[in-house]
């Protein structure tokens, strides 16, 4: 197993020219391939740079790349504006849309003695090691997943396998997945890069990827208060040990510790980005461990249209709203249609401040009443885009218009806040 390229620090600012000087340097490395297929992100993971480096792929490697799958994981598949947006120069005709419900299959099984150690007894069943079956049936003779690691709620740290088991996971594989480590605890998990979760996905590439010739390249990304992003690291390898270097890394730039919880966080949502709470709750993941007991999150989403991305993820989020982590426990116990979608379930605990502050949901294609029905306050958006212009805004401490003090985070997705509580 190898680390065929390392390149990070707190100040680096890796430029195209370097993206692409790493790349040449890492397929030098690795020898001529015949059938490629590459894994980046979806849109969701815009600011990763792995669109750009998809499109050098394309560029260095030519019609040696057969196959684009965006690594899509329960989101709704890209339309071809946005495909256009994120890789541009490549041909929208390679890209092959990820169906989790479908087009899966099962490598093998984590028992559930292993699972039961990692969670600390906490989640107690076997988990499926399901990918699309154009990773293993394909006949690829090398799978590039490309992406960005990052403070995440599910798993810690987001990407390197999690790109593959969950980003190209099926139904029982991306829901066990997302609940076991919700009933773990969230707190317990954010920011954090050897999780129960990762250690179940190590021990099922371990296992269950041997014959698969995968290949991961990491981008490590910080914001800067004024909005400007650096690329402080990548690394490009095949092991644990390129993604943990990573997650050192990306442990140093992207946690934010602020001096004293803020009473008041301000989060936008970019329209580009975030179109559901499904992927908006980012903003509460993420603020979540800093923002004061009896404080206040407003939430700034003017695209935001929809509660879950899938149909039946949706019916779910508006029936049982998001409530505390005990009570969505119980609602599974006593309800099939949640139980049957555990990532459904997962996903309301994570998005419930546990009635410990006030989720202020300004959506601009929702409801009041709508917003109002799933546990949140709804915010008029007109009325707070005038009131916080995201335009002139830097991340940090500001004076709000009443003369009360507000955090400001121009893109949670980003980053991770914590403060002593």
């Amino acid at each position: 197993m190898t680390t065929y390229f390392q390149c990070g620090s707190e100040t680096t600012s890796l430029t195209s020219d370097d993206l692409r000087s790493a790349l040449a340097e890492t397929f030098a490395k690795i020898g001529e391939k015949k059938k490629i297929l590459l894994l980046p992100p979806d849109h969701t993971r815009l600011f990763s740079r792995a669109g750009e480096i998809t499109s050098l792929c394309h560029e260095m490697l030519g019609s040696a790349i057969t196959d684009i799958m965006p690594a899509l994981g329960t989101h709704s598949p890209m339309n071809p504006d946005q495909l256009t947006h994120m890789f541009p120069g490549v041909p929208l005709d390679l890209f092959r849309p990820h169906r989790w419900r479908d087009d899966v299959v099962t490598l093998g099984t984590v028992p559930e003695s292993y699972v039961s150690e990692v969670t600390e007894g906490v989640y107690q069943k076997p988990w499926k090691a399901q990918v699309n079956k154009m990773l293993r049936d394909g006949g690829h003779d090398l799978i590039f997943s490309i992406g960005q690691v990052v403070p995440h709620e599910v798993i810690g740290m987001a990407n390197y396998n999690k790109n593959i088991f969950v980003g190209t996971g099926g139904v029982e594989g991306i829901n066990e997945s997302h609940y076991l480590s919700a009933v773990y605890g969230i707190e317990q998990t954010l920011g954090r890069a050897n999780t129960p979760l990762r250690k179940i996905l190590n021990y099922a590439q371990d296992h269950f990827c041997q014959s698969m010739p995968v290949l991961y390249a990491l981008t490590v990304i910080q914001q800067m208060p004024d909005g400007t992003l650096h690329t402080r690291g990548l690394y490009i390898g095949d092991d644990h040990d390129t993604f943990f270097a990573a997650s050192e890394l990306a442990f140093k730039v992207n946690i934010n510790h602020l001096e004293k919880p803020p009473q008041h966080v301000v989060a936008y949502l970019d329209p580009s980005e975030f179109k559901s709470t499904w992927l908006g709750n980012k903003a509460i993941y993420r603020t979540r461990l800093a923002i004061a007991t009896g404080g206040r999150l407003t939430i700034l989403g003017p695209a935001v249209e929809e509660f879950g991305e899938d149909k039946e993820i949706d019916r779910l989020i508006r029936r049982y709203g998001y409530r505390t982590k005990a009570e969505i426990v119980k609602l599974v116990d006593e309800n099939p249609d949640l139980a049957a979608n555990p990532s459904a379930a997962a996903h309301l605990v994570h998005g419930s401040p546990e009635n410990r502050f006030e989720v202020v949901y300004g959506a601009g294609k929702l409801s009041p009443d709508e917003i109002a029905s799933v546990g949140y306050t709804p915010g008029d958006i007109n009325q707070l885009m005038q009131r916080y212009d995201v335009n002139s805004l830097q991340d940090g401490w500001h004076t709000d218009t009443d003369g009360s003090e507000f955090y400001y985070i121009q893109n949670p997705a980003l980053g991770l806040w914590r403060a002593e509580l």
